[in-house]
């Protein structure tokens, strides 16, 4: 009962803090709305979850084999997440969205858990530090992920209401494009600790 208590503790603290997934469902609420936005937030809690499962069953253990297979996936992310901060730089306003104007869907969120660096962090973090090897790591990478499901639908859920009440707030369009701006500007600066910059030395 205590792991459990403790991984529920990691998975909510680790869930709710700023990252990549949380800026973009704000600024979806903020843009799109909440029910435009529930694809996007269904994608973010149950995408996660098979993410952890996949790496409990084999491909960390591929990371140690391959390890210029970690590599290539986070420059993967760190290009998908730059390409996804321009995007919400030049989101319209919701005054002035076209119907091209559209939120992430439930697959692309989901798939986007496959290139976001915090995800991996967490994922990986999790196994390493709430398994062992007297239990099956399938069971174990179950649980994990039942974890973050019960805690990602509220903690995320947070984010996307709180870019709904930002919506009643900042209803003028120059105030929301500031928004999608800072929000572009933050969801870059969450990439600083993600970048190797040892490589470059």
């Amino acid at each position: 009962m205590s792991l459990w208590l403790s991984l529920v503790i990691f998975a909510m603290v680790s869930t709710i803090t700023p990252g990549p997934n949380n800026i973009m469902i704000m600024t979806s609420g903020l843009n799109y709305g909440i029910r435009r936005s529930l694809p996007h937030w269904f994608g973010i809690f149950l995408g996660f979850p098979i993410m952890t499962i996949g790496v409990g069953l084999g491909l960390g253990q591929a990371f140690v084999q391959w390890p210029w297979l970690h590599s290539v996936i986070k420059v993967l992310g760190i290009s998908y997440l730059l390409f996804l901060a321009y995007k919400i730089a030049m989101t319209t306003t919701q005054t002035h969205q076209s119907k091209n104007s559209q939120p992430l869907t439930f697959m692309q969120a989901a798939l986007f858990q496959w290139v976001n660096p915090k995800a991996w962090v967490m994922a990986i973090g999790a196994l390493a530090t709430f398994t062992t090897l007297e239990w099956s790591m399938v069971q174990q990478a179950l649980l994990i992920s039942l974890a973050f499901i019960m805690v990602g639908i509220p903690c995320t859920g947070l984010w996307l209401f709180a870019g709904r009440l930002l919506q009643q707030l900042l209803k003028q369009p120059a105030y929301q494009r500031a928004f999608n701006y800072s929000m572009a500007i933050l969801l870059m600066l969450s990439l600083i600790p993600m970048i190797p910059f040892d490589a470059f030395i």
